[in-house]
């Protein structure tokens, strides 16, 4: 899928122009948009309106064929809801319907002439990049494991958004960066669609070897024996039982000045859970191969600033494994020694991605990181806690760790990709306490996912830090069923303004 931008002037008009298809917005008060107004010489679009065959609700739309006075073979009316303030929620609901709508039409190419630099609170560059995510999304199919493929859509294909002469220029970087994005958000579902079987822990270092091929990003892959060498006894000990080796990837990106500190990206990599000899039910198991999502949103967000040349230095650090129940497995009651020298008691073998987390964040002290974000399936608390909407982000409370939770906050809101801060507490690290270890690998059902992040926590005292627990977040179930691709649109936004603040340095 092909996307432009083509400016207008006084000279140059939308009703001039010869494409298969236009889209414009209509208002719920049964108001043509500036550019529907416009164009609607003999008035067709007004009397379509008048009648009552569309409501501008956001969302509704209304076909029109060979409209008198309009260049274009096609006239999309949008419902973009309330004139005096679209939403940011209405128009990304437009924007989704417009993308369903094109993905069914004869036409190969279609034109946006849509009020982008109007949305309530947001950008021209955010309009334009939820038009473009939207039609990916529509777009994205997912059929290598087929042995006959799915139909090739037929829809339009060069989609050119229209506006103003003087935004131009930022209508131009704004598509880019958001094809970027999408290109990112394809790679994380890719990944998390394939088969446990195919996206192995090998198969994930050889993505990362590839995409550090295509962009000329440095890459290395430490095998069982290296991680042996550094003391990795807690991600080791969740290999045991399987007989996939381990991989731990490291792959970086450093477009910034030599001397700048890199942010981190750490992401959970278990491409097939189980539940260890704690094992999970059997229902819905198959879904365990998104357990290896984190690591899937890290290759996806350096596939996305790779193809930016992004002006940052960024470095991700991937533990992958899978976890299996044998003879060989962990069990409840081990102790094992995490790289830090800190003792763990794992009394619950399927709480296993913060013990492959934590020897990673230990890992990455030798970078002198600015900030790590780690990023996991960690919990189905979380889901519990919030939903399938916003991703939970824990952090230390202080004013580096505010200031770097509202930067991700931010993010998230900027691109559409949310997160909701939840608490750190010493009062939930008392559910950690262990008889025979430092600490115990779970502390209970009562706040789950705030427990599991105070582990997190005890392996990151000499850096600022973040937390994204993504299990609710990076996949859907049920008929849709299927990798989401976030958050790789939070993550790759969050890079893009430390890169331009480091800019402004």
């Amino acid at each position: 899928m092909d996307f432009s931008i083509k400016t207008f002037d006084s000279k140059n008009t939308p009703a001039q122009l010869k494409t298969g298809c236009i889209v414009v917005g209509v208002f719920e008060n049964k108001k043509l948009s500036g550019t529907a107004l416009a164009i609607d010489r003999k008035g067709d679009l007004s009397a379509a309106v008048k009648s009552g065959d569309i409501s501008g609700k956001a969302g509704s739309s209304l076909l029109l064929r060979s409209t008198d006075g309009i260049g274009a073979e096609r006239v999309l009316l949008l419902g973009l809801g309330k004139e005096e303030s679209i939403s940011g929620k209405d128009f990304s609901t437009a924007a989704q319907a417009a993308a369903r709508v094109l993905a069914t039409l004869g036409s190969p190419d279609a034109v946006l002439a849509l009020p982008f630099d109007n949305v309530k609170e947001r950008t021209l560059p955010w309009a334009i990049q939820c038009m473009v995510i939207a039609a990916r999304e529509q777009a994205y199919r997912f059929d290598e494991t087929k042995s006959k493929k799915d139909p090739a859509p037929t829809g339009v294909r060069k989609i050119a958004i229209a506006v103003d002469a003087a935004g131009g220029n930022a209508a131009k970087a704004a598509a880019a960066q958001a094809v970027a994005i999408a290109n990112g958000m394809d790679l994380t579902k890719d990944l998390g669609n394939l088969a446990p079987n195919i996206c192995t822990p090998t198969y994930l270092a050889n993505t990362a070897k590839k995409l550090a091929k295509q962009f000329g990003l440095g890459v290395e892959v430490l095998d069982r024996k290296q991680l042996q060498a550094l003391n990795m006894g807690s991600f080791l000990s969740v290999t045991n039982g399987s007989d996939e080796p381990p991989k731990f990837i490291v792959l970086k990106h450093m477009g910034g000045k030599a001397k700048d500190a890199p942010t981190v990206l750490v992401g959970k990599g278990i491409t097939f859970d189980s539940g260890g000899i704690s094992l999970k039910p059997g229902g819905g198991m198959d879904e365990m191969k998104y357990d290896m999502s984190g690591a899937g949103s890290v290759l996806g967000t350096f596939r996305a600033i790779a193809e930016m040349k992004l002006k940052l230095n960024v470095i991700g650090v991937i533990p992958a494994c899978e976890n299996m129940p044998s003879g060989r497995a962990t069990k409840p009651g081990d102790i094992v020694t995490s790289m830090s020298g800190q003792t763990i008691e794992v009394l619950n073998t399927d709480a296993e991605g913060r013990l492959i987390l934590c020897d990673a964040l230990t890992y990455v002290e030798r970078y002198k990181p600015d900030a790590v974000v780690d990023i996991a399936t960690l919990t189905g608390a979380c889901i519990t806690a919030l939903g399938h909407h916003n991703s939970g982000l824990f952090t230390r409370h202080d004013d580096a760790h505010d200031a770097l939770a509202d930067a991700l906050l931010a993010a998230g809101k900027a691109s559409g990709d949310t997160a909701w801060r939840m608490p750190i507490e010493d009062s939930y690290q008392e559910q950690l306490k262990s008889n025979f270890a430092d600490m115990a690998n779970i502390g209970g059902p009562p706040g789950g996912s705030i427990t599991a992040a105070c582990f997190l926590e005890r392996f990151t005292r000499k850096y600022t830090w973040a937390h994204l627990d993504i299990a609710g977040t990076a996949w859907k179930s049920g008929a849709a069923k299927g990798a989401t691709g976030r958050p790789v649109p939070l993550l790759t936004t969050f890079l893009v303004d430390r890169a331009q603040s480091a800019a402004g340095k």
